[in-house]
């Protein structure tokens, strides 16, 4: 179409530019400025340089007096960029579903009790101390305290765990997570920034915002690949001049190499895999602190497992029970009766597994505590002592029998409880740390990932050997003290391993610290959180193998678009600088900045494939 009002093409051309030189692209400008000014280059300056020279060059071709110009050219170049970017921002906003997901858990309004009465206030205004009145349905505002009621849980948002808690009086809730049955009244603890739900975001966020190793080289190669850009341009421009080509030819050249070199996909390929790798993590209750975890992760070649709390539950439980002499039920149910007047852990053990089996509830008289060694009551008016072979022979009580099988458990790591009736050995009760549910499937899960599985634990040797076999571990490390863990770890670390420490003690924390990946259990203590690289926030064994699984599958999406932007731009600078001219092969700016545009949609796209990445489902996982 002709220029208007009698204008020259170059002139109308001209004007038709100044919106998009002054408005639209001066987001190029602005940042290639301030990446001058901090001493970098990166893809702000290549695509400045770009426009600005087409337009500069354009503008001295129209005040000389006409000639061809590139203004419709620079001109689409911007408009194309600008697509591509906005393309790529969606695609980048994908990875970030999980923060977007967890900031919207949290509720607007809350019920406070005030003067007897329930008031609706914003989350925001709750303070800590304030009682809360949390109904069914409703997500709890803040983290709490169960004063009144009892109800279940769904944490499953937050932690991952996908089967409701049981919430009584003096039980933790956490902010976000939903009341399923019963009216709960509870006093606020952490509000705000410091709830845990806000703790995770933030976790999270920095996660996303950290940098991984492989990022680091990405950000020095594509500082290289700026300058080989600038200047591939300048000498495509020289040599185009030297051949025998116009200026606007070699011009033309020199721009599209300047714009199909832009390293915007490198600097794309790891930021995305991280923030999808670390979302997906979120989501399932695995917290990477730091990109660098994530590829850690990947990396694992041994996996060194504490075994109290870890593998195991923590708790004593009864595992066997052997009776000589009488009914089991009944001198169950007499054991129950003692041990019920007392508060050992071993002894609460016996009562939980005697109401498990619905025993009849006996009432003990005249309870007496040896320390050391058990407890004595008349029951039903029969003497009863339970207790270890100390009390048995203060009692007068001879195992006979029973001996072997007590010596048997013993070797086998259990905590043998003896049970006299009148003096006479009626039954032996076999109490151990019982493993998690999840332990063994997790074990089996980390052998089929190639992953060396290592048992390190200050228990003794029966006990570590015992509970090795029961969840088919093959290397077994016992009585090792606390101060010498993260020795043993150094030592698997000079072997040449990766290795990766997960506990959830005080004592652990060293070998966390040592460990080249520090895992700790979520329902661990602070220290052992604070010093580990990944927290499992479920408590679950099984989200071991799965924490390193998002890390392997992120390190493979980093790899894959690092090989496409590095391959990317080593096949495209040939043809945009012209060499297959002769062969009809020749790239314009405005196509060269939509092929750029492009390829960094292409890597951001393939790191949310990362979604798709195959987990172990949640249900599957409490049914292990």
């Amino acid at each position: 179409m002709p220029a208007p009002f009698g204008l020259r093409d170059d002139l109308f051309q001209l004007l038709l530019s100044l919106p998009v030189i002054f408005y639209s692209a001066r987001i190029f400008f602005d940042g290639a400025v301030r990446a001058l000014r901090a001493r970098t280059l990166d893809m702000m300056v290549l695509v400045a340089v770009a426009i600005a020279s087409g337009w500069l060059y354009s503008l001295a071709v129209t005040l000389a007096g006409g000639g061809d110009v590139f203004y419709e050219a620079v001109s689409v170049l911007a408009a194309f960029v600008l697509l591509g970017h906005w393309f790529e921002m969606r695609a980048r906003g994908g990875a970030n579903d999980a923060i977007r997901q967890l900031l919207s858990l949290a509720p607007p309004m809350a019920l406070v009790i005030r003067s007897g009465e329930p008031i609706e206030i914003p989350t925001a205004e709750v303070k800590v101390g304030d009682l809360l009145l949390i109904r069914p349905g409703a997500r709890i505002p803040v983290d709490a305290r169960v004063e009144e009621g009892e109800s279940e849980v769904d944490e499953s948002m937050v932690t991952g765990e996908s089967l409701p808690v049981s919430k009584k009086p003096g039980a933790d809730l956490i902010g976000a997570s939903i009341n399923k049955n019963g009216t709960l009244r509870a006093r606020g603890v952490r509000v705000g920034a410091d709830t845990a739900l806000a703790q995770i975001v933030k976790l999270v966020q920095e996660a996303q915002n950290s940098k991984a190793p492989a990022q680091a080289l990405a950000d020095r190669a594509a500082f290289w690949l700026v300058l080989v850009a600038l200047v591939g341009g300048a000498l495509t421009f020289t040599v185009w001049l030297l051949v025998g080509r116009s200026v606007p030819v070699a011009t033309l050249f020199a721009i599209t190499v300047v714009v199909i070199t832009c390293p915007d996909a490198l600097g794309l390929a790891t930021p995305t895999a991280i923030m999808v790798g670390t979302g997906l993590g979120a989501k399932r209750g695995i917290l990477f602190k730091n990109a660098m975890a994530l590829e850690a992760a990947a990396r694992v070649q041994t996996v060194v497992l504490d075994k109290t709390g870890t593998l195991t539950r923590g708790e004593p439980e009864v595992s066997q029970l052997v009776v000589e002499d009488g009914s089991e039920v009944e001198i169950l149910a007499l054991a129950a009766a003692v041990e019920r007047e007392s508060e050992h852990p071993l002894a609460q053990a016996v009562v939980k597994y005697a109401e498990a089996r619905g025993v009849q509830h006996l009432t003990a008289d005249g309870f007496e505590n040896v320390p050391g060694q058990g407890a004595v009551a008349k029951v039903g008016g029969k003497r009863v002592a339970v207790g270890n072979t100390r009390l048995m022979a203060r009692e007068d009580v001879s195992l006979g029998i029973l001996e072997g099988r007590r010596a048997a458990m013993a070797a086998e790591g259990r905590t043998t409880v003896c049970v006299a009736v009148d003096g006479r050995p009626v039954a032996l009760i076999g109490i151990a740390d019982a493993p998690r549910p999840t332990s063994r499937p997790a074990i089996a899960a980390l052998r089929a990932q190639g992953v060396q599985v290592v048992m390190l634990t200050g228990d003794n040797s029966a006990t570590a050997l015992r509970i090795g076999r029961e969840l088919g571990i093959d290397t077994v490390i016992a009585e090792v003290l606390p101060a010498d863990k993260a020795s043993k770890v150094a030592e698997l670390q000079r072997s040449g391993r990766n290795v990766a420490m997960v506990g959830d003690g005080v004592n652990d924390a060293p070998a966390l610290a040592q460990a080249d990946l520090g895992i700790a259990i979520g329902a661990g203590t602070d220290v052992a959180i604070e010093t580990a690289d990944v927290v499992l926030m479920r408590s679950d064994p099984l989200d071991i193998p799965t924490a390193l699984r998002i890390g392997r599958g992120t390190l493979r999406k980093m790899r894959q678009n690092l090989a496409w932007a590095v391959g990317y731009n080593s096949v495209a600078l040939p043809i945009a600088a012209g060499v297959f001219e002769p062969a009809g092969l020749v790239l314009r700016p405005e196509i060269a900045a939509l092929s750029m545009s492009g390829s960094s949609v292409l890597v951001a796209v393939n790191a949310l494939l990362l979604k798709g990445l195959r987990l172990p489902a949640a249900q599957e996982q409490q049914a292990a």
